[in-house]
């Protein structure tokens, strides 16, 4: 006998106009201002291969969770991806639902001691729109973060231009989404399709891994994303080394970085830490900085908010592109 399900009938969704939001367009990042300058070398070291690697052709990938994208950089993003700079974002389910919301109605972000306690964390009508992008991503066979970009640009979404999704739909730019069923609160939402979700965001899984087969010579950079941005590049990096290794060939000589809040600087990053130790158990440092540039790569540590790091490193490459 089939286990009993949950009813989503029964839910009351309420529209964004009643949610108050902890988030407005006032925390975007003008790319046209200064910033309070960080002064790290590495970040001037990282803008140096990332301009390397784009004269080389090679891919310069930015994985990053929601905090990056909510701390208002979208709008540097998006002129870096304009200029060439980066060539594939990828984001968690969280992110997209952020830029979604941003684009929709110029805010974001809901307490959630608040809501939970209501039962209504989550609960919002237009937000299931995304639900209705991963229906239309299958049936026109593109991926979930096109789909998104796609109608966000399309229905022409008040604040679009801060989009980071529209703006890879627009500049053709791969902004992938990879989901975890159950993590982000669509998948409450009556008109959740889990096989749609699933499927569109296997599709990015595919486009991410073709991104990641030209990383030798590139740059890969995770800011803040824990679990989903390590995880997913390490499948996708095994998948296209073994293509290579079939053709003779290498994905090897890269350099990878990640930007988060840990107390890692000045720490040997390279070298994976003992099991014994709890930061074995972070995995940004055991995949990204440890183990996927063991054959011949370079990984650094940048400890930061994403609302300095983020716009340092696009500051230093301007400097140097200008």
């Amino acid at each position: 006998m089939p286990f009993d399900l949950f009813d989503r009938s029964q839910l009351k969704l309420k529209p964004l106009s009643e949610r108050v939001s902890d988030l407005d367009l006032s925390v975007m990042q003008d790319p046209k201002q200064p910033v309070v300058k960080m002064n790290h070398p590495t970040i001037d070291l990282l803008a140096d291969r990332i301009i390397a690697a784009r004269e080389k052709g090679a891919s310069v990938i930015v994985a990053m969770g929601a905090h990056c994208l909510r701390s208002g950089n979208g709008p540097l993003m998006i002129e870096l991806m304009k200029r060439g700079l980066i060539t594939h974002f990828s984001l968690n389910g969280a992110g997209a639902i952020h830029d979604y919301e941003f684009a929709l109605i110029g805010q974001t972000t809901e307490s959630v001691a608040k809501y939970i306690s209501e039962g209504q964390f989550g609960l919002w009508m237009e937000t299931g729109g995304l639900n209705e992008c991963a229906v239309n991503a299958v049936k026109e066979k593109i991926g979930f973060g096109e789909a998104l970009g796609k109608r966000i640009e399309e229905e022409k979404f008040p604040y679009r231009e801060y989009s980071l999704l529209a703006a890879g739909y627009r500049y053709h730019v791969p902004v992938t989404v990879h989901v975890g069923l159950g993590c982000d609160i669509i998948h409450e939402h009556p008109n959740c399709d889990g096989a749609a979700l699933g499927a569109s965001s296997y599709t990015d899984f595919l486009i991410y891994a073709n991104t990641i087969s030209n990383l030798e010579n590139g740059v890969f950079m995770d800011f803040g994303s824990a679990v989903i941005g390590p995880e997913v590049y390490l499948k996708c990096l095994s998948m296209c080394r073994n293509v290579a290794h079939q053709r003779g060939e290498e994905i090897a000589h890269f350099t990878t970085a990640v930007f988060d809040l840990h107390d890692l600087e000045g720490k040997n990053v390279n070298e994976t830490p003992p099991k014994s130790d709890a930061r074995y158990y972070f995995r940004p440092w055991k995949t990204i900085m440890s183990r996927t540039v063991a054959d011949g790569g370079e990984s650094y540590y940048v400890k930061g908010y994403h609302d300095e790091t983020f716009p340092n490193l696009y500051q230093k490459l301007m400097e140097k592109t200008s």
